[in-house]
């Protein structure tokens, strides 16, 4: 692949993973439940270390012309969002707030996010840069599994609480 190509999808990649960070560190702030803070937190660190990761990239590319061997053999953070998901945080986070308009908007950051790293992935000629990019997309899954849980748990409380079922 052609450096200033990698050097632009390393810098979208980048800009991406920051938006998503600052929209974390927003929903975190605006939270009043510990719990719910906590999980914003998580995802916001989450953000910090792949913006580090690609960071140390985007060095290795400009100095040696090519992508670092990071170790990114295994799957991320590839859990099922049952297991991930705590039903206090599903209670605490309501259909109308502003947590629950910011996991909307998480949503599609990270939709975004698989779409463009599982690209790259297929698309690189360079093992070292697929790998990256398969390893980035597992782990932007996860979060997509955590927040797309919490959407279907509060529409289903939005359902029940004005009787919308058809039963």
């Amino acid at each position: 692949m052609e450096k200033s190509n990698a050097m632009t999808i390393l810098k979208h990649a980048f800009l991406m993973e920051r938006k998503g960070k600052s929209l974390y560190e927003t929903a975190m702030n605006h939270a009043s439940d510990d719990g719910v803070k906590a999980f914003f937190a998580e995802l916001a660190r989450d953000e910090q270390e792949h913006m580090d990761i690609l960071e140390k990239q985007f060095k290795a590319l400009m100095s040696d012309g090519k992508f670092m061997a990071g170790g990114f053999e295994n799957d991320g953070q590839a859990v099922s969002a049952p297991d991930i998901l705590d039903q206090g945080i599903k209670d605490n986070i309501t259909a109308a707030g502003f947590e629950a308009t910011a996991i909307t908007a998480a949503i599609s950051f990270e939709e975004k996010a698989v779409k463009m790293y599982a690209e790259r992935a297929k698309e690189s000629d360079d093992p070292e840069e697929k790998k990256l990019y398969h390893w980035l997309s597992i782990w932007e899954k996860t979060h997509l599994k955590k927040l797309l849980a919490i959407e279907s748990s509060l529409m289903e409380d939005v359902w029940n609480d004005n009787s919308f079922w058809p039963f």
